[in-house]
């Protein structure tokens, strides 16, 4: 178990309690190619999110069944919400993703000019490699391989912030990922919780384990939406996720698998504004009045004015007031602490008491 709360760093950033939320855009599975992969670059940047994630795969390599068969959901009526289930290979979606070298170098560039963190899942060693070369930040770890510890060690050696998704993982799974990225002397862990599903079930996005997670293992947590809509975003960040991954597309309706639950153009940089009016408005665990808010405060409060007239020498007691807006002048939770006190001059009907209207008792009897 770790419990001190941690900061890790990401380029020139910091991700933890303290800082702002990390705004990832998941481009990795909505791609399909060079062209379509730098569009979403670009309108990640223009969206305003700190980073653009993608996918390295090589399916000839990951997948051994190339029939795999592989389920998920297509929006086909935009206007009633209706969807269609889809089966298809695994291999063939996969090769929809797949790039070269040279064209993830050229994606990388393109972040580097547009001033935006470039990182990706990686699922073999040549594939860290190349992240090395490209001088990426951090390196994520798919739930699939929670458990491929050699493929954990080789990126945690990397010194790279090294985030993972749990994603059907158990705890004791999760503990034993860390335990291995730790064990390479990389602190650098941020600790996703990736529902499973495309789109995920609502019953399975299990918001709440995210302040497990940062209470069990002491680092940031992360949420990777796989939900259409960005409301599980908002609850998820209002419950202290540290970083949000949410998947973009170019068109929602596109028939292949995660454009569904993903933001379109429109929405990237409403979903940024949304995550930055959230953090400004958790404000502190402390109650602070700004200045604003003392002012429509005291508007809205009252003041002790007179309902008769006041001599000089008559006690507050003797004389009949009411509470009125607005409450610039002596409060009604002060009244009764004043009630002997002596009215040091004359005043009409209406006045709004203060305290230089006003002697207590003793002050007189020194003043004698």
């Amino acid at each position: 178990m770790y419990t001190e709360q941690k900061t890790v760093s990401f380029g020139d950033k910091k991700i933890g309690d303290g800082h702002p939320c990390f705004i990832t855009f998941e481009a990795g599975p909505t791609h399909d190619g060079i062209e379509t992969a730098k569009k979403l670059v670009e309108l990640t940047a223009e969206a305003g999110a700190d980073a653009v994630k993608f996918q390295i795969v090589d399916p000839e390599r990951l997948v051994a069944d190339k029939k795999q068969p592989f389920s998920y959901d297509i929006l086909v009526d935009r206007e009633t919400g209706k969807t269609e289930t889809v089966t298809e290979p695994l291999y063939d979606i996969l090769c929809r993703r797949a790039l070269t070298k040279d064209e993830w170098r050229e994606v990388k560039a393109l972040c580097d000019t547009l001033g935006l963190a470039f990182f990706a899942t990686a699922t073999f060693e040549d594939e860290i490699e190349l992240m090395e070369e490209l001088k990426c930040h951090s390196i994520k770890i798919a739930s699939g391989d929670v458990n491929h510890i050699p493929l954990i060690r080789r990126a945690a050696r990397t010194g790279m912030c090294i985030q993972l998704d749990t994603g059907n993982s158990t705890l004791g799974e999760i503990e034993m990922a860390i335990d291995a990225v730790r064990s390479e002397g990389n602190e650098n862990i941020i600790v996703h919780q990736c529902p499973s599903g495309y789109p995920a079930r609502i019953d399975s996005v299990n918001l709440r384990i995210i302040q497990t997670l940062k209470q069990m293992f002491g680092y940031p947590a992360a949420y990777s939406d796989h939900v259409p809509g960005w409301e599980m975003d908002v609850a998820a960040v209002s419950l202290g996720a540290n970083l949000v991954e949410k998947t973009i597309t170019l068109d929602r309706m596109t028939p292949s698998v995660e454009h569904i639950m993903s933001l379109e153009p429109a929405d990237m940089s409403a979903f940024v504004k949304i995550m930055r009016d959230l953090e400004v408005a958790m404000g502190d665990t402390r109650r602070i009045l700004h200045a604003p808010e003392r002012q429509k405060r005291d508007a809205i409060r009252r003041s002790i004015f007179l309902a008769g007239p006041a001599k000089k020498g008559q006690k507050l007691s003797d004389v009949e007031v009411e509470f009125r807006r607005p409450g610039y002048g002596i409060g009604p939770e002060q009244y009764e602490g004043l009630l002997n006190s002596i009215f040091v001059r004359d005043l009409e009907k209406d006045e709004r008491l203060s305290f230089s209207d006003l002697m207590q008792p003793e002050e007189k009897s020194q003043a004698a």
